[in-house]
């Protein structure tokens, strides 16, 4: 059954640097106190096929979860414009080639993530400002299973087997901790909306402070006003967030803190301190079902490495009104 399992999910989720799968963003906003939503991405919409290659993320969101003993570490308010949810988390790395046994110096490591995060979004619609944060617990290397998923679907597909998964990240616990904000700027009636944004993680699998803007243009609810109560049933617009990152470690490049036996990772004077990121999508809501489409780039993240691009889709289904 944990073979079958395995595969299940490898099937929907890696064919897949750290935490890149953004649920709390504010353009992604989910205008109902409950929810379910699943995100995908994969490079393969992009064309390419390197570092990571897909990443899944079941979330669901609901009051109760409030009152979850993880929460108590999440920030609140006594204000009712918060939201509190747990999300499921699967992510791979490779590097440029799956099909050499031996290790690929000066390229990615073959690494595989799965952790829970649990999180909270705080509004605060008098200041239109928002405050996220999220804590993620969880196991990176072979207990992932990120080798068993890739080589039953191949087998599946009577696709080439990948190499190499020996010389993948070993085991080691995810701990991390995140904080976000979000601050609206310049807001054109309900067509145009401008923020800054600025966060932080700390941990185990990576630790990195970042800021950037975020460009909303359509037709959409303003997400400050609108936080939990959707006014437009039909919405549809575009967004555009770049991005700046200062990079401390990153567990998928260097491996875990806790254990050295790693047969191959990225030195730390090679990694990149400081990278890009341009996130670009399209966003559809009909009623009580929402739909995203995305591209993201992202700049070198090691001295030997190359520029990533990578897509995907999101599917958000609401509860309530």
């Amino acid at each position: 059954m944990k073979k079958v399992f395995l595969v299940v999910v490898y099937g929907i989720t890696f064919s897949v640097s750290a935490q890149r799968i953004s649920n709390t963003a504010l353009y992604r906003d989910v205008q109902s106190p409950t929810y379910f939503r699943i995100h995908y991405e994969n490079d393969y919409f992009s064309g390419t096929d390197i570092y990571y290659t897909q990443g899944i993320n079941f979330e669901y969101v609901n009051p109760s979860i409030e009152n979850f003993f993880i929460s108590k570490l999440l920030v609140r308010t006594t204000s009712k414009e918060t939201k509190f949810g747990i999300a499921l988390e699967h992510e791979g790395y490779t590097p440029t080639s799956i099909l050499s046994p031996a290790i690929l110096t000066g390229d990615r490591p073959f690494a595989a993530c799965l952790f829970l995060n649990a999180f909270s979004i705080v509004n605060d619609s008098a200041r239109s400002a928002r405050i996220s944060s999220a804590v993620s617990a969880g196991v990176i290397g072979p207990m992932a299973g990120g080798k068993e998923m890739q080589e039953s679907i191949h087998h599946w597909i009577n696709a080439k087997q990948p190499q190499g998964w020996q010389n993948q990240i070993q085991n080691d616990i995810i701990l991390n901790y995140q904080m976000e904000y979000e601050r609206g700027l310049l807001h054109y009636k309900n067509y145009f909306l401008l923020l800054a944004k600025a966060g932080a993680r700390a941990g185990t699998l990576n630790t990195k402070a970042y800021g950037g803007a975020i460009f909303m243009a359509g037709y959409f609810d303003d997400p400050f006003k609108n936080f939990v109560t959707q006014k437009r049933k039909t919405q549809t617009y575009v967004y555009a967030e770049p991005l700046l990152t200062l990079v401390g470690h990153d567990a998928t490049l260097q491996g875990g803190l806790f254990n050295n036996s790693n047969p191959y990772v990225i030195p730390s004077l090679a990694v990149s301190r400081m990278v890009y990121q341009l996130n670009i999508g399209l966003i559809i809501r009909l009623n009580r079902l929402q739909f995203e489409y995305f591209q993201s780039f992202l700049s070198k993240e090691f001295e030997t490495g190359h520029k990533h691009v990578w897509g995907g889709v999101r599917i958000s289904w609401y509860a309530g009104k």
